[in-house]
């Protein structure tokens, strides 16, 4: 849905509201609409009256002003940029609050590829081109690509975020309402990029919990991840009695780490993604920068578990996996 369609969709009350984000930015469209007209509306009818007023022939007064031209413009331009920066900052803030997520979302991971939708639900449950999700619960996206830019779009949400290749995005709503939403990729992606459709499935909690245990049962993502963790064999290296000097990474989602050139990066979803796939970048302080770039040998939903496997380390209750060691 192109942006055009979804002002027209507005317009003619066609499109729900189905988030907890739509109804505030249904009210800066209307808003901002509403003063655009207004402000035409002022131009066009001064316009049209001094055309008539004044034209050639007519008896009107061509005296000098009875006011300061200067108080006038500088009146007009004061109005007119008060009006136009606040809706400058309400725009602002209203983007500052897309992109921050609560801390406490529910994250799921979806992979845009040609030409289709990957999800991978973190008990381990994976659907393509639909996304069920519960209402009253903020869920975080993490979106990433396989080969070129997508854009997930959910026009009931007012939710669009690019998936760009080779680093980790998010998009975060909170469904209001239960019902079936249509999913689009928002971004000419390939020839059929018109097919890249979905539906995101908005459900009650308890229906979402019981849709989740059901269907394809495989281990979550931290366990599939924490198999992958020593198929590729970063257990080698990352473990307490590698014979390799290589950083441990137990706990190490979240803090900062320091690099060999004196600066602090914090770690997150990119920092782990690029460690694996571009370990020259940063090098940790104190290791050599020994290990081998995987990037066209780990795919993209390995890529996704591993980061999974490698934020659970350290947490409270870490995944259990028959036969691994930690």
């Amino acid at each position: 849905m192109s942006g055009d369609r979804l002002a027209f969709a507005l317009l003619s009350g066609g499109l729900p509201d189905a988030s907890t984000l739509a109804p505030r930015v249904d009210a800066l469209f209307y808003a901002l609409l509403a003063t655009s007209t207004l402000l035409v509306l002022i131009l066009v009818v001064l316009n049209l009256t001094l055309l008539i007023r004044y034209r050639r022939g007519s008896p009107a007064p061509r005296g000098p002003l009875p006011f300061s031209q200067i108080k006038l413009e500088i009146g007009w331009i004061a109005v007119t940029l008060a009006i136009f920066l606040g809706f400058f900052f309400w725009g602002a803030w209203l983007y500052l609050d897309q992109t921050r997520p609560p801390v406490d979302a529910y994250e799921i991971r979806v992979i845009g590829r040609q030409w289709m939708w990957d999800v991978r639900h973190p008990n381990g449950r994976r659907e393509f081109d639909e996304l069920h999700v519960p209402i009253g619960t903020p869920v975080r996206v993490l979106l990433s690509s396989e080969d070129v830019i997508h854009s997930f779009f959910v026009p009931a949400f007012r939710v669009k975020q690019d998936a760009v290749p080779g680093k980790v995005v998010s998009a975060w709503f909170e469904a209001t309402r239960p019902g079936t939403y249509h999913l689009f990729c928002a971004e000419y992606c390939g020839t059929e990029h018109s097919g890249m459709t979905g539906q995101v499935v908005a459900l009650a909690p308890e229906d979402y919990a019981a849709w989740l245990e059901r269907g394809n049962q495989v281990s979550n993502l931290p366990i599939r991840g924490r198999e992958l963790f020593v198929r590729y064999g970063c257990a080698g290296c990352h473990s307490p009695g590698s014979q390799v000097h290589a950083p441990l990474l137990e706990g190490i989602y979240g803090r900062l780490q320091p690099m060999a050139n004196g600066e602090f990066v914090h770690v997150d979803e990119t920092y782990l993604r690029d460690s694996i796939l571009i370990p020259g970048r940063q090098i940790v302080a104190g290791y050599p920068n020994l290990m081998p770039s995987f990037q066209g040998v780990i795919p993209e939903g390995d890529l996704l578990e591993l980061i999974a496997y490698l934020k659970s380390l350290g947490a409270a209750n870490p995944p259990a996996s028959p036969g691994l060691a930690p």
